[in-house]
């Protein structure tokens, strides 16, 4: 039975692969910055049968990363897969997003990925294996328009964790992965910090995040260096290499069409610097596949919105 750790598992991607461990039969250490969220997600999990010990933890605070560790070789003694899902997510202009707003977003989604392999691999040092997942994005080899800090710091976790890799050859036991999810239908957009004053929305096509959760187990089962979740937007990977100056007009008037739905929003930091106090906010899905669908099928279907 594998001791599996995975930050951000209040909810989206981090809760939906807590429960796909789960179903796998691991041990589980499940942090995230909310206590009563992570509650909740351990009695999922321990209703899966798994052995659940539950940490908050911001991951931004490295000491609070080196305890995350500590506390899981006390309760079981080993760590065996690491997963780094904790992220925030900001969306507007470069020029109107607040410094502190951007360095925040850097701070969680690389810092706190360094702050977790700083303190995981000294433990699979010890038991000469262990696998580290990182959960980045395609935003880790595309670039797009409204969303600088978010590429800034998924481009810097796609490098950090290559040159990782390459000073861990001489280790063959400790793996190094990565995971590229595609827009994913997960709370992070009800949740992001908005500087655009408009409404937002993710980028179609939206995937279940079931599909990332079942991509990170097989990787600990079977490590690679990299997998794509989602092959619409995954298609664009090779789009942008190929064609940089087509790429970059096309993704502009993308963005302002499917991401930015107009209206009067007040600007918002979102959970960037705090989580939301309200535990039922923290689900797996943000429900928007259910949104598209019933778009799709036409007004007469929406009356219960």
């Amino acid at each position: 039975m594998r001791v599996v750790v995975i930050t951000g598992a209040s909810s989206g991607i981090g809760r939906a692969t807590a429960n796909a461990f789960a179903a796998d039969g691991a041990s589980l250490v499940l942090a995230g910055r909310s206590a009563a969220a992570l509650d909740v997600v351990a009695v999922e999990c321990r209703g899966r049968s798994a052995e659940v010990l539950t940490v908050p933890t911001d991951v931004s605070v490295e000491d609070q990363v080196e305890a995350l560790a500590a506390a899981a070789v006390e309760r079981f003694g080993r760590i065996d897969v690491w997963v780094g899902c904790a992220s925030v997510f900001s969306l507007g202009a470069f020029e109107e997003t607040p410094p502190a707003v951007f360095r925040q977003l850097i701070e969680t989604n690389l810092f706190g990925q360094v702050y977790g392999a700083r303190a995981v691999l000294p433990v699979f040092r010890q038991q000469r294996r262990g696998v580290l997942i990182s959960i980045g994005s395609v935003y880790s080899r595309v670039t797009a328009p409204f969303v600088s800090p978010y590429v800034t710091s998924k481009f810097g976790l796609l490098g950090f964790m290559e040159a990782l890799r390459e000073e861990l050859r001489s280790e063959p036991g400790i793996r190094i992965c990565m995971v590229l999810p595609s827009t994913i239908d997960t709370p992070i957009y009800q949740h992001a910090a908005n500087y655009t004053g408009q409404r937002i929305h993710p980028l179609p096509p939206v995937v279940d995040p079931l599909r990332v959760a079942r991509a990170v187990v097989r990787m600990a089962d079977r490590p690679r260096r990299v997998t794509i979740v989602g092959r619409v937007q995954g298609a664009f990977l090779p789009f942008r290499a190929l064609f940089p100056r087509a790429y970059e007009p096309l993704v502009a008037a993308v963005m302002r069409r499917m991401m930015l739905r107009g209206g009067n929003v007040a600007p918002s930091a979102g959970n960037v610097f705090v989580p939301d106090p309200d535990p039922a906010t923290y689900s797996v899905s943000g429900g928007w596949r259910l949104l598209s669908g019933l778009r799709r099928r036409g007004p007469s279907r929406r009356s219960d919105m």
